[in-house]
């Protein structure tokens, strides 16, 4: 006879999910008794994420907001409210010579892949420790470990990631609230460039570029009991790039 879900009864703040990587993260906590909050910008796409979580047997509903924007983000932790996991996954990247990089996208870049995930846990890890219990994990990048040519602005933000996930830990562990990123190497969905991704593939020591499940199935671990001795790991799921 089964038992409940392993993650029965919590509640989630998945950021970017109703699309690739966080779509199946989404998909993945729900399957694990979570009651999922998708984010995104998209309401059509956020929809059609609920009614797959629901098709599923799960729990979701979508918030929409703009995480470039400040206020937003803070609305966002509002309407979350007392969650069990976050999940800073949405973000984007951009490659290109580092002349060609205006300082604008460079601003876009940092406001969503670092502020926005620093302004949420702000606003939402102090209320875990306060309950003695939560995991953060943050969507890192082989990008913030490797040089990447093109890649100086999109992994700095990664890098940075990874270095408050180390702070954060420090910050939170003692009072009950784990705190872990993954590092995720190239990886095929709807929203990467093709050519790009299998390049990178090839790169790996696996010789191919990942599955989003592949991912969320780490993300799953890292949120449940499973993993309660782990906090302040950077856990690279990269196919084994970053070893050679």
């Amino acid at each position: 006879m089964r038992g409940s879900p392993p993650l029965e009864g919590q509640k989630a703040l998945v950021t970017g999910a109703t699309s690739g990587i966080g779509r199946a993260i989404a998909l993945q906590l729900a399957d694990e008794g979570v009651e999922v909050i998708v984010h995104g910008r998209d309401a059509l796409r956020g929809a059609e994420t609920v009614r797959a979580i629901e098709a599923r047997g799960g729990r979701a509903r979508f918030v929409a907001a703009n995480l470039n924007d400040s206020t937003e983000v803070r609305r966002l932790a509002e309407e979350a409210s007392d969650i069990d996991i976050l999940v800073n996954n949405a973000g984007f990247s951009v490659f290109g010579d580092t002349a060609g990089l205006d300082a604008e996208k460079i601003d876009a870049l940092f406001a969503s892949n670092v502020r926005a995930p620093f302004l949420l846990v702000a606003a939402l890890a102090p209320g875990m420790a306060a309950r003695g219990h939560g995991s953060i994990i943050n969507m890192s990048s082989m990008a913030g470990q490797i040089g990447l040519a093109g890649g100086a602005a999109y992994g700095a933000t990664k890098a940075a990631l990874a270095s408050m996930t180390r702070a954060w830990a420090a910050e939170f562990s003692h009072k009950g609230v784990r705190v872990n990123a993954v590092a995720a190497g190239p990886v095929s969905t709807e929203g990467a460039t093709p050519d790009r991704t299998a390049a990178l593939g090839k790169t790996t020591l696996l010789g191919r570029a990942a599955d989003p499940e592949e991912i969320a199935a780490v993300v799953g671990f890292l949120a449940s009991p499973r993993a309660s001795y782990i906090t302040g790991a950077i856990v690279a799921v990269d196919g084994g790039r970053t070893a050679i």
